[in-house]
């Protein structure tokens, strides 16, 4: 049978070590796209040779071992931090802290294993498989991966396009359709090297490449939200309070000077505190300290939001901000859970008991919170890795005027985690047209603009407090008003498109 266009389908290669090996490195070396390097081509590059691979072994089969093979050299070199959490912090044997790591990997790597599997299952031109296929199944996969099983959206491909031409697609098709794009654009460079293909195929892979990055560079001078008052001054505090001494009683005290002598240095109207910056819950709390923090705040005419677990009975505790200051008091509570570090998933309470996780399974906060009403401004307010799921960060637009992401990535220590976490808080602010203010325990607390530009950082492992300007903002992106529906309705017209032809064929 003839492939779609009238072009015969390369003849299948045998499956070898080599070839493996090969995906396994192009998935490890595509890491370095994202922060801390930030080589975003580095990944175009690898997933062209991902395409190669693909194509040239043409099995369901092949498609499948080959794209494990690269997801476990992308995942297992770029949340390797996950054995730091467990061993270092977490207190696990490192043989099990090794075993869960891979096996985390390894159900991680299963998404473009069956994105392989997919693409060769259906007939269609080399070309058109590389830039529209691959591309639509590889999105799919990707926002499968960040919904089941309460899903884990990290190292999703567009995030390591915060900078460059390609960063102009965030606002208006998130994240997800950003992987779209930059899987498209690997297509297309592999369009362009391919030799097989004629001029005529090359030149319109290498006109559409143009004209991608032309539009990405265009969409990037668009202003999607417009300023809301004046900049309000805001401070950001890192305590750097070491994770293995955290939630040492003996320490307890010194954190809490920490926080309050941090704060009352500020004359800031926004004082933003970490996630769980005072690790006791706030029915524990001294009332005296709290209504210190409060009078450092009102001092200034504005709020502080402070990081607390809270809990209304001895088994539902939440992981929570609290405002004190000159507004009403107001509290927002975690949604997004971690697995296994916040909540315990069904029958494997026995991983849990293997880590010393103070606080390891709280309860969600109501998905119908409102933003906090402080400093003048409207925040949506999130808690660590919640804000690596785009579309959750929108669910308070357009009302919120500005983000505020609070943290506690110590449990990972001197690894990649801190600066990927940065790079997405980045993609964040892209997306919503907001400004976005991180506040962490020991790094990377910043600010960053509504263009995803980082304007101004602490560095990691110091005490510190980072003093900006923040600007709120109005107004929808093309991506908060739709989120993640058009580029999923686009990908699923494509593969079913794909899906018929080949029937009929």
């Amino acid at each position: 049978m003839s492939a779609a266009a009238g072009s015969p389908r390369a003849a299948p290669h045998s499956l070898r070590f080599t070839s493996c090996a090969i995906a396994f490195v192009a998935g490890a070396a595509s890491v370095p796209a994202f922060s801390p390097w930030g080589l975003a081509a580095v990944s175009i590059v690898a997933l062209a040779v991902l395409v190669h691979l693909w194509v040239t072994h043409d099995t369901p089969r092949d498609g499948l071992i080959i794209g494990f093979c690269f997801g476990l050299g992308l995942f297992g070199a770029g949340v390797s931090w996950v054995y730091v959490s467990m061993h270092r912090f977490g207190g696990m044997p490192p043989p099990l802290a090794a075993l869960a790591t891979l096996l985390f990997c390894s159900y991680l790597a299963i998404f473009p294993a069956l994105t392989g599997w997919l693409q060769a299952r259906l007939r269609v031109s080399p070309a058109i498989r590389a830039s529209l296929l691959i591309p639509a199944l590889w999105t799919l996969s990707e926002w499968l991966r960040g919904w089941l099983f309460t899903g884990f959206s990290w190292l999703t491909l567009g995030t390591a396009f915060a900078d460059g031409p390609l960063a102009g697609y965030a606002p208006v098709v998130g994240a997800h359709g950003l992987s779209f794009v930059v899987a498209a654009c690997a297509g297309l460079v592999w369009s362009v090297l391919r030799r097989p293909f004629s001029q005529s195929v090359r030149w319109l892979a290498l006109g559409a490449l143009a004209l991608v990055l032309a539009l990405g560079n265009t969409l990037r001078a668009v202003e999607w939200s417009t300023p809301h008052g004046a900049p309000v001054p805001a401070s950001l505090l890192q305590g750097n309070v070491p994770q293995d001494m955290k939630f040492d009683p003996a320490r307890y005290a010194l954190t809490l000077d920490t926080y309050a002598r941090l704060s009352e240095g500020s004359t800031a109207k926004l004082i933003v505190l970490p996630e769980t910056a005072v690790p006791r819950f706030l029915d524990r709390v001294d009332p005296a300290y709290l209504a210190r923090l409060e009078r450092a705040a009102s001092r200034n005419g504005g709020d502080l939001l402070l990081g607390i677990p809270t809990r209304t009975s001895s088994e539902d505790y939440y992981n929570s901000v609290i405002s004190l200051g000159s507004s009403p008091r107001q509290t927002y509570s975690k949604i997004h859970l971690v697995p296994f570090g916040e909540f315990v998933p069904p029958g494997l309470g026995w991983l849990v008991r293997a880590m010393a996780i103070p606080l390891s399974d709280f309860s969600r906060g109501s998905a119908n919170q409102h933003t906090l009403a402080v400093a003048g401004q409207q925040v949506a307010p999130n808690i660590c890795y919640e804000d690596i799921f785009a579309s959750e960060m929108t669910r308070n637009l357009p009302q919120a005027t500005l983000l505020v992401n609070v943290s506690n990535v110590a449990w990972f220590g001197d690894s990649l985690a801190p600066g990927q976490h940065l790079q997405i808080a980045r993609l964040r602010a892209l997306e919503s047209g907001r400004m976005h203010l991180t506040a962490t325990n020991t790094g990377i607390t910043a600010a960053i603009g509504r263009d995803g530009a980082v304007l101004a950082r602490l560095p990691q492992f110091v005490e510190g407090r980072l003093d900006i300007d923040a600007q709120g903002y109005t107004g929808l992106t093309p991506y908060a008003r739709w989120r993640d529906a058009p580029v999923l309705v686009l990908s699923l017209l494509l593969v079913a498109g794909v899906a018929l032809r080949a029937r009929r064929r």
